[in-house]
């Protein structure tokens, strides 16, 4: 009788058995599918582009191609179109334009172009965008003259914020504008503008405004009178003087200045001729009596 040999044991090895239970791990899998392999190809590539002239080749090519979409038709800018402006400002604006048509919209600096116009002292903002059809627009809000101020530099031409927008040589230049005069001028416009509104009624005889210790004004008038305006208040005082002027014709007299820097008392000074004339008629009253 043949000895009976013993049967294989049909369970796995332990080492079988655990890698069965490995691979039945989400984990494990997607690491075998997904982690080895782009580890082989992040070490294939590393290695391959360790190589600089492959590394030269690549970054040309890149160049070229990103070349090729810059240029193509649909992103050429090929014309500036400037809106807003006075033709003084537009050919300004083109004069110092940095910029050489046509050229990609990839290599515009949008911002840069618009705070170059806005540098400009007769520009007040900006927008630059491009439009349709390869065009750069410039959107322009100009500084608005208000007034001419003159300075120890010159006459200059002021927007209300005391902005230098140009100059003039003549005060004809510019007579449709008014004119304030003396430091600090510039920087209480609004308040010029209100007593220059106020002094309407004597519009055919104001020459200007004098700023007097960047802290008051005065109304200068043809035929050499002043009204000399408080600090505080100044439409009013004027407005005052006004009154009495239409009542009692005060600047028609032969007056030099009409103070009315206190309110509670103004006084008025008169000329040369007239004090000669009250001096003598004071004179002739005193002899005959």
């Amino acid at each position: 009788m043949r000895p009976m040999t013993p049967k294989s044991d049909p369970a796995p090895s332990r080492w079988a058995y655990r890698m069965e239970r490995l691979m039945l791990t989400p984990m494990f899998r997607k690491v075998l599918k997904v982690g080895v392999p782009f580890c082989l190809a992040f070490l294939g590539g590393t290695f391959y582009f360790a190589d600089e002239a492959r590394q030269q080749k690549m970054a040309l090519a890149f160049t070229e191609m990103r070349q090729q979409i810059e240029t193509r038709p649909e992103f050429m800018v090929n014309l500036l179109a400037v809106e807003g402006a006075s033709r003084t400002t537009e050919a300004h604006i083109r004069e110092i334009f940095p910029i050489e048509f046509p050229i990609s919209s990839f290599d515009l600096e949008l911002d840069q172009l618009r705070e170059l116009i806005e540098a400009m002292p007769s520009v007040a903002n900006a927008s630059v965008r491009v439009r349709q059809g390869g065009v750069l627009v410039a959107e322009v809000a100009e500084r608005r003259p208000v007034a001419l101020w003159r300075n120890r530099n010159g006459i200059g031409i002021v927007d209300v914020e005391g902005v230098i927008v140009g100059a003039v040589l003549k005060r004809t230049e510019r007579s449709d504008l008014p004119l304030v005069v003396g430091e600090g001028a510039e920087k209480a416009l609004p308040e010029a503008l209100s007593v220059l509104r106020a002094a309407r009624p004597l519009s055919g005889r104001v020459k200007g405004l004098v700023r007097m210790g960047e802290r008051r004004w005065d109304v200068v008038l043809d035929r050499d009178q002043r009204i000399q305006l408080p600090a505080i208040g100044p439409v009013r005082a004027l407005e005052r003087v006004i009154v009495l002027n239409q009542v009692q014709d005060m600047l028609e007299r032969d007056l030099v200045v009409v103070d009315m820097r206190l309110a509670d008392r103004p006084t008025i000074r008169m000329n040369e001729a007239a004090v000669e004339d009250w001096l003598k008629l004071t004179s002739l009253n005193a002899g005959t009596e």
